[in-house]
């Protein structure tokens, strides 16, 4: 069984001797470019979603309205769709700095462009186009995210997918602190307008890094379709047909069913479906409350300064914090017991803030120590999650099979949280936080069944 228990497990086991060892992997030059990359992975995120939602909430946007501008997060959720365009197309002029960067190039263009015309729109006055636009924008980082992921797991060797992960989402919450705590105390100080273009510039720390980097060598030979023995098949088969047809048929076939049905191959249904039940819902406790918490912290009296402060600056260090924690637990311990891990501070904090939104004028020491038992969890689970599901994808098919395991967990649980402000609305913020800890139970027993799974040999890496 591939990545169930398993790879970085076993590496941990046999290769991982000392923390010297394992602190060692973050120095490596393409674990430290991940660190940026990460930064722009995570710079429009917040833009779209969470910082958002307070800019709706300060225009006046009820919560049930604000609460369906979460649906925007279905761009990432539903990026497997074009992944494999992403995965094998060249790109026009673009295709000589290499498909991943050629593809990350173009999508940062349309980040800065997106975040510009955002800016420059007053939700006020059409929430409905301001929701386009955040769609638009979300579309280009959902596109950055596929070949930024193919990128980061071809670029160095399952030993270093610990530390790329961590690299990850470091830069990834400093673009946090940046698009949240930066974003609101710009916004408080000089207005949206000025926030969102101020947050449009920082988009230079990608494009700068994308030409900076090198593109990855291929690991397995894509020159021809038809080394695939699925897409042989068919084209002996359908000699008859027309010829562009019969191409584009060939394509979808490499490009979309051999995935899928790739990873069924190696793991079998016994194991490749608790795998990705794994994957349906180990996220769910952390992203189904994730969208609610400026709007909550708003409702609980806090200001936009103390939030930057308190959840933005302080809470992202402290994602930072567990993030880089994990990479160590993952490289020492293995991943199965890192998302154990991470599960279990994460079932934590869910069950404080369900305590804590029953205080009245809680102070902000009150909001600090939530915000520290939901960030260190979700540094640790995030970055385990990311390797883990790293740990699962074939070479030949690296973005694409990616892409499915993101649309697998992100789905389901952005769908959920698209309903937060009904659940509030209907019952109040305590009952919907003990919810939010309850819908994270199935993952445990998949967690504890990975645990107990035996390691395989990595997939194909030619």
């Amino acid at each position: 069984m591939n990545g169930a228990g398993g790879d970085l497990d076993q590496a941990a086991a046999a290769g991982g001797s000392g923390w010297r060892n394992a602190l060692a992997a973050y120095t490596h030059p393409r674990v430290l470019a991940m660190l940026l990359l990460g930064f722009s992975a995570g710079l429009p995120f917040p833009l779209v979603l969470t910082t958002l939602s307070a800019r709706l909430r300060q225009a006046g946007i009820d919560r049930t309205t604000i609460g369906f501008f979460s649906l925007v997060g279905l761009a990432y959720s539903l990026k497997y769709f074009w992944a494999p365009i992403v995965d094998r197309l060249p790109l026009p002029l673009l295709h000589r700095l290499g498909r991943r960067r050629g593809w990350m190039l173009l999508a940062q263009c349309g980040i800065g462009v997106g975040l510009v015309l955002m800016a420059l729109h007053d939700p006020a006055v059409d929430a409905l186009q301001m929701a386009w636009l955040a769609v638009f924008t979300a579309f280009c980082s959902a596109t950055q995210d596929i070949a930024l992921d193919a990128w980061r797991i071809e670029a160095v060797g399952a030993e270093r997918q610990g530390a790329m992960a961590a690299a990850y989402q470091t830069g990834y919450q400093l673009a946090l602190i940046c698009a949240g705590a930066g974003a609101l105390h710009a916004a408080a100080t000089g207005g949206w307008t000025f926030s969102y273009l101020l947050m449009a510039a920082c988009v230079a720390v990608g494009l700068i890094t994308t030409l900076s980097i090198a593109e990855p060598d291929a690991q397995v030979n894509r020159a021809t379709l038809a080394q695939e023995a699925r897409v042989v098949a068919f084209l002996e088969g359908s000699a008859h047909w027309p010829g562009a047809l019969r191409n584009v048929v060939a394509w979808l076939i490499g490009a979309v069913v051999c995935p899928f049905v790739d990873f069924f191959s190696r793991q079998g249904l016994r194991t490749g479906l608790p795998i990705l039940g794994l994957i349906l819902t180990y996220r769910l406790n952390y992203s189904t409350m994730g969208v609610a918490a400026n709007p909550f912290y708003i409702d609980m009296g806090y200001t936009l300064d103390q939030i930057a402060l308190v959840s933005k600056v302080y809470g992202v260090l402290m994602t930072l914090a567990g993030a880089l924690l994990a990479g160590l637990l993952v490289k020492r311990y293995g991943i199965a017991r890192t998302l154990l891990t991470g599960w279990v501070l994460l079932t934590v904090a869910n069950l404080f803030y369900a305590w804590f939104a029953t205080l009245q004028h809680p102070g902000t020491q009150w909001l600090a120590t939530a915000v520290s038992f939901d960030n260190i969890g979700n540094g640790i689970a995030g970055t385990a999650f990311i390797a883990y599901m790293s740990s699962l994808t074939n070479a030949a098919y690296t973005a694409t099979q990616y892409a499915l395991f993101g649309t697998l967990w992100s789905l389901p649980a952005k769908s959920i949280a698209s309903q937060w402000g009904r659940i509030v609305d209907a019952f109040g913020y305590p009952p919907f936080f003990v919810y939010t800890a309850l819908v994270g139970l199935p993952s445990l027993l998949l967690v504890l069944w990975l645990m107990r799974q035996p390691a395989s040999p990595a997939p194909g890496r030619a």
